[in-house]
């Protein structure tokens, strides 16, 4: 494969899922190490993605303040206002966070009366722009990679909330496979987030869909709630037809 081919599929994988790892690229590319940490570099020089230990993460993904590079950013509007659809005065709801969850919180009414608790400083600090919203920040160990707050804390405090709503973004979700990711303590932080909920709602760009990773986080029988940018009735979201799972 050449470098440029290369490059082109590590910035894929960065806009579909926010961060990529240096180990499953060497696998999925079939090339050593070293090559994948030079191809980063090179990537990171360009200003495409920022290089961390391990492998490297969006850029539009670290800053809830520069929007100009958010990857398919009309889709998450898109999405952001169908989500506003299930929230309403008076109700408890649970946030992740990530760059569609960021633009939910920026896109919600004005004078919504609700409390928010969140994972999430970035979303945590658009959530506080409205006068009638109570933000409460779950505070912990912070990833640097997902931009959360995450651990055994973070978890204890989850088991004390019985939120009316959880709202995730995903890295993927497929027919048989269900909601999937690759960090092991995101997992648990977000298994932990359904079952602090009543129902959940997941965001998700079409181009995560069909998409299945390493690590289970739940089936589709788990989520309520499937918000996409295309039409509920697409053909794309035929295998997600099933009985207790509302498309938007």
């Amino acid at each position: 494969m050449l470098k440029k081919e290369r490059h082109d599929f590590i910035m894929r994988q960065i806009n579909l899922h926010n961060r990529v790892l240096t180990s499953d690229l060497v696998q999925l590319l079939s090339v050593s190490e070293d090559t994948i940490r030079r191809d980063l570099q090179e990537l990171a020089e360009k200003g495409q993605l920022s290089k961390v230990h391990g492998g490297a993460l969006s850029k539009s993904y670290q800053s809830s303040f520069d929007d100009s590079e958010v990857y398919a950013k009309d889709a998450k509007i898109s999405i952001a206002k169908k989500t506003i659809s299930l929230i309403k005065d008076g109700m408890v709801i649970l946030t992740g966070g990530g760059t569609s969850i960021i633009e939910l919180a920026k896109q919600l009414p004005e004078n919504l009366n609700a409390t928010f608790f969140t994972i999430s400083p970035f979303v945590a600090i658009e959530l506080a722009k409205y006068a009638k919203v109570e933000v409460i920040l779950i505070g912990g160990l912070f990833s640097k990679n997902s931009q959360v707050t995450y651990g055994g804390h973070v978890i204890n405090q989850l088991s004390e909330i019985n939120a009316d709503l959880c709202l995730l973004g995903t890295s993927a979700i497929h027919p048989h496979d269900g909601l999937t990711d690759t960090d092991w303590e995101i997992n648990q932080l977000k298994k932990a987030m359904f079952n602090s909920s009543k129902k959940a709602g997941i965001l998700c760009i079409s181009e995560k869909l069909d998409i299945s990773l390493r690590l289970k986080v739940a089936p589709l029988e788990n989520i309520d709630y499937l918000i996409t940018e295309l039409d509920p009735q697409a053909p794309e979201l035929n295998a997600y037809r099933i009985k207790s799972l509302q498309i938007l």
